[in-house]
């Protein structure tokens, strides 16, 4: 390993996101080794001196660019944190990417900055993801990238995108554990009074509403189906209620609201589990039991398919201990 820093250059865009450019800065920057020296070099970058900023989208202030993005020209790895996405990257910046690349440099996006890297040709044929609530239009716009809205981060090794805001912590936390090991993160972590990074393949944790209740001849059953989701109910239970066949059933089931029985049930489960996990102590055979999921090692699967996290852990994200 070199004894020069790793540099870490932050490209500070017009539009940027205030958090997602500072972010970068500060756990990079607090990184330190066993011997006390600081593994990173940090930069930030930009097109102009200065650029507008924003601070989720709700008002604008400035932030000045120490660097001209000639102080990127031989960066170890270059961030674009989250921007605007209703303008285009200048030239230059998806100049910059792609030189960066084809020198395989390390390439990162937090949040929105996927769209740059997208406008660069860079997400061409990978797996990426963004902010959940901007997935659907970087897929639209970018049909070549396969989108995928869940993971809090995924990369190759050379080229990495987060989802929105604290994902970009992890996958910095994620990024100085490659780089340095798990002594290095976990110092980092502490610095920024961050937990340890959670592992990429985490899910985004995307706020679900209650699932629809259709406004024609279901809803008096779907309302019933929530008011007794922990209880076992079965398809034919489900079709006596609704005074139907199974066989009609299924079909008003997938005109009114999308889907089967099944799986508008394990949904609605899955939210009264999340619900229990958050706003509760009860242990984790409880709140299986309480969410009609029957055991602990099926709340567990079902955690692991549908948010590729566990029980435990979810609730350590929303109800972390002192």
């Amino acid at each position: 390993m070199s004894a020069d820093p790793h540099l870490v250059a932050v490209l500070a865009l017009d539009g940027v996101v205030g958090f997602d450019l500072s972010m970068p800065c500060q756990v990079f920057g607090t990184a330190r080794l066993p011997d006390g020296a600081y593994p990173y070099q940090v930069r930030v970058c930009g097109v102009t001196p200065s650029v507008n900023a924003t601070a989720g989208g709700v008002g604008y202030y400035r932030i000045e660019a120490p660097n001209g993005l000639d102080g990127a020209e031989d960066a170890d790895t270059v961030v674009v944190p989250g921007v605007t996405v209703t303008r285009r990257a200048p030239d230059a910046v998806l100049d910059l990417l792609r030189e960066a690349a084809a020198r395989k440099a390390r390439i990162v996006s937090i949040c929105t900055g996927a769209f740059v890297l997208a406008e660069a040709g860079l997400l061409s044929g990978r797996q990426a993801t963004t902010h959940w609530k901007a997935a659907g239009e970087l897929a639209r716009r970018h049909p070549d990238v396969r989108v995928d809205p869940k993971p809090l981060y995924v990369g190759d090794g050379r080229l990495f995108t987060s989802a929105g805001v604290a994902a970009g912590l992890d996958l910095c936390l994620h990024l100085i554990h490659r780089d340095f090991g798990a002594a290095v993160a976990a110092s980092a972590a502490r610095a920024t009074v961050m937990a340890p990074s959670r592992d990429g393949d985490q899910a985004q944790f995307i706020p679900q509403p209650p699932a629809p209740a259709a406004s024609g001849t279901l809803a008096a059953t779907l309302a019933w189906m929530r008011e007794h989701a922990a209880e076992p109910l079965t398809l034919a239970g489900i079709a006596r209620h609704a005074n139907l066949s199974v066989r009609t059933l299924t079909r008003r089931f997938q005109e009114q609201t999308g889907t089967t029985p099944a799986a508008w049930l394990a949904r609605e489960r899955l939210l009264l589990a999340r619900h229990l996990l958050e706003t509760t102590d009860l242990p984790i055979p409880a709140v299986a039991d309480r969410s009609g999921h029957g055991s602990a090692g099926a709340l567990r699967a079902h955690f692991a398919r549908e948010l590729h996290t566990s029980p435990h852990r979810y609730r350590q994200s929303f109800r972390p201990r002192t």
